[in-house]
């Protein structure tokens, strides 16, 4: 097996159309991580997977930073037999999500009250559903978790809903067990990211599509 049956092709436009979607790129996971932060600083609960990271984090001591990118090489090699393909996108969302989530929690202490927590929670929801349009429509590739739902898709033949809900729950289950942090805010999430995503993802899309062309004509 050689790197070309293993990545996927990059695509550009010229030199400045790459730039700007490498910058995209990184931008979006950047503040992917910020939000996953702002979230568990709310104190309301938390994504499934977020369940799952602190879970394993209370139970080893190893950091949630850490636990999110050991995690997220572990959804990778579960890749392998569904035989998709990684994207530079996928590398560096399984790098760049858990510094940034750890620097965030650095510096952002938790919230005191329930009134300042449910903000600081529905502030980071809305920020991660506008990284996650800001990074996927830099097209350079899925990331883990998206690639590995969408293998299953491909290889059960069954509806994208039903493996993604098979997915989070079997994610939300395994991370409460372990003591994760389970409360509203994981049912925000639940029935909140579905639709913010949908509003911002085709909107950032077409603005990268469009400027791509822009960069093209010059």
């Amino acid at each position: 097996m050689n790197l070309r049956s293993i990545l996927l092709p990059i695509s550009w436009r010229g030199p400045r159309d790459l730039g700007e979607r490498l910058l995209q790129l990184v931008a979006g996971l950047f503040l992917y991580g910020v939000a996953l932060a702002l979230m568990i600083r709310g104190g309301i609960g938390v994504a499934p997977w977020d369940v799952l990271s602190l879970g394993i984090s209370a139970r080893t001591g190893l950091g949630y930073g850490l636990v999110t990118n050991l995690t997220a090489v572990v959804v990778l090699l579960l890749w392998i037999p569904l035989r998709q393909r990684l994207g530079l996108g996928t590398v560096l969302n399984a790098l760049l999500i858990g510094p940034s989530a750890d620097l965030t929690l650095w510096l952002v202490p938790a919230a005191p009250s329930l009134w300042a927590g449910v903000p600081l929670f529905l502030f980071g929801l809305v920020l991660l559903a506008f990284a996650t349009g800001l990074y996927i429509s830099a097209d350079f590739g899925p990331g883990p978790r998206d690639g590995l739902m969408t293998g299953l898709v491909q290889r059960t033949g069954w509806r994208v809903w039903i493996v993604r809900t098979l997915i989070e729950g079997s994610v939300l289950v395994i991370g409460f067990l372990l003591g994760g942090p389970v409360g509203v805010g994981t049912l925000l999430f639940a029935f909140g990211v579905g639709p913010l995503i949908g509003w911002f993802l085709p909107r950032l899309t077409r603005f990268r599509e469009a400027r791509t062309r822009e960069l093209a004509t010059r």
